[in-house]
């Protein structure tokens, strides 16, 4: 299988991830991977995030943003991991990684699979700091990301 989409509550091994990218095929040139982590916005009260996700309809979604990047680009294995739940500061939260002929279209492709993914994986984020909690709103700056594609072929 050349696809990998995972919602899991547990924590997750970037090392893993990229050699099951590796073991893909030769014909892969490159390896371009992201790992986002929990950071603190909120001026080092955040205590954690919790999130929610509607199962089958998000892995939908997710296999549907892989499906578009493989549409643009010659890609081989393609591995997105997004975790749900809560997570504290600093805990992994996405993994995005893809195998390519090439590393530009590599970087193209993890850079495109991460916009579409925070702009349309059904995700809710509820921000939980030492005074309150609040669910937190997709930002501008996350939909024009993923809006400056639709220019590119």
């Amino acid at each position: 299988m050349n696809d990998s989409i995972r919602v899991q509550t547990e924590d997750f091994n970037p090392g893993e991830f990229h050699d099951w990218l590796k073991t893909g095929g030769a014909e892969a040139g490159a390896i371009v991977t992201f790992t986002g982590i929990v950071r603190d916005l909120a001026e080092n009260s955040l205590e954690g995030l919790y999130l929610e996700h509607y199962p089958g309809m998000t892995e939908r979604a997710l296999e549907k943003i892989v499906h578009q990047a493989r549409r643009r680009w010659g890609l081989g294995r393609v591995l997105i991991c997004h975790r749900v739940g809560w997570l504290r500061p600093n805990d992994n939260i996405v993994f995005v990684g893809v195998a390519s002929p090439h590393r530009a279209e590599g970087f193209e492709a993890a850079t495109f699979l991460m916009d579409y993914l925070k702009r349309d994986a059904p995700f809710w984020k509820k921000e939980r700091t030492r005074t309150s909690e609040q669910w937190v709103e997709q930002k501008a700056s996350d939909r024009a990301a993923a809006e400056r594609w639709q220019s590119k072929p």
